[in-house]
């Protein structure tokens, strides 16, 4: 992907986001669709750079085709993307870019575990970020490309294939491989390295040789040796010392070297210092596949300087046999407190390799099995064997007690730890929720002396581990903790204070009655009133409880009486006759009579758009005449456009819909014409006027174009305010010849 014509000059952002929109993009579609703000989070960038760098990046590439969904200022906000290089490879048999649907899933996950931004889902679940998540600004995207591709050069041991030839000497094989990888210069490549060594997810160790010079350095990813850490035999490959010792190196023969000095010390030192070094003496030939599997070497041991065979008798045990577990359990009589299997127990002694097969005879049991570990166990899962990593980081404190579980308990297990750490979801972070349930089970353990001391790990996780222990009323509260804040809850040092002043008045008042009284008997006044007190505390408290109760219970009472009113309400209106036509269960309307009625208003509408620009509003008379002239043209004009909009034989509905219409087209007709005969008015015209010359006053002479402008605009808002107050007028004086009808008619009939 990276090699395609149009990356060669792009930058690490945007080669990092095709690779990212490669591994999101459906097997379906082919177009993947991300929001530019989501994307920056893969990245590690912000959205601003997003817009403004990456997604032009990728357009100038011609590697994606990039469509933009605009927000609400013209932002780059939605992002629907075509991968051409896979779009074009899904025709071609045999591409390397023809993914199947199980091959871009695996490419998802690697991203996932990689450089996930993490999301909190709306069911509570979290999927936490990748190694590099939260890593952002300056070099992000660079630091997740050059992972991303450590990664896929490593091995299942973790180490890192390193390019062959000469090299310079001042920067060494590690950082020339990478600078090879992504394409930069030595010093750029050293500068990512270090960075990423710093995080701890690589490392370059070392070993110090007889001679006194140190061994060519190595490129290891701990993550991926962690990863297939169950085939390799270890929990704790991923540390860089046991993994993949013999795989690309150029070890002395065993005979070369006297038996009593060791071939190479465990010490590891980091490259950089004064000491010699063998990459700086020699250059490794030329790049060649492997033909050897060095994890299956690595796994039956053979020729291995430092390895012990587990089943062989006499010998001690592998290194492996009790790494991870607490360090009370390696001493020897902890070992007996437990219970777990060793090579020095009395009962599997004669189940070793070197002394044959048991006998029916021998007491032992006919079938052999495998020492060390913890308990004799080996079958199950280890806590980083979990799939999610909320759940390793949360159960790390237990690690112990959780390989001494069968399966089926390590299920329930796993429920009971998923469930605790949505409780603290809602609490703290959901982020920080699997620290917070780590430092519990620590400060658990703590109180019962070490893992080493728990007798039924099973019952212990369920009944004290994994449970919260509020010491006072606040939900947030555990043994006395707040788990938002990790500090001290206030609540509890509250009910401390309280309690501690409740026994200071006590006390004060026994001393000051029974001043003469011996300190037992004093004592004894002190606790019984101290008993008392609680109680009566006890009764007020369930007074206000069921107070509280109560007052809940009105509330809801008033509710449900509420709801009740309101659902009588809405099905009388719903059941409501029209109120023009009486047709029943109409909410009080039916849609013709809506219909109509709607019309009705638009009609007057435009009746007084053109009564207003042509009627003396002073006349009241003149008013009325003019208005029963143009609501009859009106009228007609509406009846004539709703015949040629509907055919001869319509359904009535249909003409009650579009007449509706066509009056909102005549209203709107009548407006704009009221408005232009307004802005040619005296008033309107001297507003415009006034406008144009302040424009040139303001802006200078030059600038004719923009004062006309401003003068039109100037011209409308006039011409609108002037047809508002006019028909204002015409209202007042509808109303007056109102008034003055009555008024006559009294007149009229004290005349006769």
């Amino acid at each position: 992907m990276l090699d395609s014509p149009g990356l060669e000059e792009a930058s690490d952002p945007v080669r990092l986001a095709v690779v990212v929109l490669a591994s999101r993009t459906p097997s379906e579609t082919g177009v993947v669709e991300i929001r530019a703000r989501e994307l920056g989070r893969w990245l590690g960038l912000s959205v601003s750079r997003v817009r403004h760098a990456v997604v032009p990046g990728m357009r100038r590439s011609g590697v994606v085709d990039v469509d933009t969904l605009t927000g609400e200022f013209g932002e780059d906000w939605g992002l629907t993307c075509r991968v051409l290089p896979m779009w074009e490879a899904q025709n071609k048999v045999g591409h390397p870019l023809r993914l199947t649907k199980p091959e871009l899933a695996t490419l998802l996950r690697l991203m996932e575990a990689l450089m996930a931004p993490g999301w909190a889902h709306r069911n509570g679940r979290v999927t936490p970020a990748g190694l590099l998540g939260a890593r952002t600004g300056h070099g992000a995207a660079t630091d997740r490309l050059a992972l991303l591709l450590l990664v896929l050069e490593a091995g299942e041991t973790g180490r890192v294939r390193l390019c062959g030839g000469r090299v310079d000497k001042r920067y060494g094989r590690p950082v020339a491989t990478l600078a090879r990888l992504l394409g930069r210069s030595l010093s750029q490549a050293e500068r990512v390295l270090e960075r990423l060594e710093g995080a701890g997810l690589v490392e370059r160790p070392r070993r110090q040789t007889v001679s006194g010079m140190r061994q060519a350095a190595r490129l290891v990813v701990p993550a991926v040796a962690a990863a297939h850490g169950g085939r390799q035999g270890s929990a704790d490959a991923a540390g860089g010392l046991v993994v993949g010792d013999l795989a690309g190196t150029a070890w002395p023969s065993e005979d070369s070297l006297p038996p009593t000095k060791p071939q190479v010390s465990e010490t590891r030192r980091r490259p950089g210092t004064d000491e010699e070094d063998l990459a700086n003496s020699a250059s490794l030939h030329t790049d060649h596949s492997s033909v050897a599997d060095v994890s299956s070497e690595l796994a039956d041991g053979v020729g291995f300087s430092g390895y012990a065979d587990p089943g062989f008798c006499g010998q001690p045990e592998s290194v492996y046999a009790h790494e991870g577990q607490a360090a009370v359990a390696a001493d020897a009589s902890s070992q007996r407190a437990v219970g777990g299997d060793g090579p020095l127990r009395r009962e599997i002694r004669g189940e070793c390799l070197g002394g044959g097969l048991p006998t029916e005879g021998s007491g032992s049991r006919s079938r052999l099995r495998v020492v060390g570990g913890a308990g004799g166990q080996q079958h199950q899962r280890r806590v980083a064997d979990l799939g999610d990593l909320r759940l390793q980081v949360a159960l790390a404190p237990v690690a112990y007690l959780w390989r001494q579980l069968r399966r089926g308990q390590q299920a329930v297990a796993v429920r009971a730890a998923e469930q605790a750490l949505g409780a603290l979801s809602g609490m703290v972070d959901p982020m920080a929720a699997p620290r917070v349930l780590a430092a519990r089970l620590t400060d658990r353990l703590e109180e019962v002396g070490g893992e080493a001391l728990v007798r039924d790990p099973m019952g212990w996780l369920l009944g004290r581990g994994l449970i919260q222990r509020p010491a006072c009323p606040d939900l947030r509260c555990d043994d006395g903790i707040r788990l938002d804040t990790g500090s001290d809850c206030p609540t509890c040092e509250n009910i401390v204070h309280t309690r501690r002043a409740l026994r200071a008045r006590v006390a004060a008042g026994v001393e000051a009655e029974m001043p003469c009284s011996d300190p037992a008997a004093r004592r004894a006044e002190t606790e019984r009133r101290l008993r008392e007190e609680t109680a009566l505390e006890e009764q007020r408290a369930q007074i206000r409880r069921s107070r509280a109760e109560r007052e809940v219970e009105q509330r809801q009472q008033a509710i449900a009486r509420r709801r009740a009113l309101e659902e009588d309400a809405e099905l009388a209106r719903t059941q409501a006759p029209c109120a023009d036509c009486a047709l029943p269960e109409c909410a009080g309307l039916c849609p013709g009579c809506s219909y109509r009625r709607r019309t009705e208003m638009l009609v007057q509408e435009a009746v007084d758009l053109a009564v207003v620009v042509r009627a003396d509003l002073s006349d009241g008379a003149a008013v009325a005449e003019l208005t029963r002239h143009c609501e009859t043209d009106t009228r007609a004009t509406l009846a004539l456009a709703c015949e040629r909009a509907c055919p001869p034989a319509a359904d009535p509905a249909w003409v009650a819909f579009t007449a509706p219409e066509v009056a909102q087209r005549i209203r709107d007709e009548r407006r704009a014409a009221a408005l232009r005969r307004l802005e040619r008015s005296p008033e309107a015209a001297a507003e415009a006027d006034a406008v144009y010359e302040a424009c040139l006053r303001r802006r200078g002479r030059g600038d004719e174009e923009a004062a006309e402008q401003a003068a039109d605009a100037a011209g409308r808002r006039a011409a609108e305010f002037l047809l508002r107050r006019r028909l204002c007028e015409m209202h007042a004086a509808r109303e007056r010849a109102a008034m003055a009808l009555p008024a006559m008619g009294e007149g009229a009939v004290e005349t006769a």
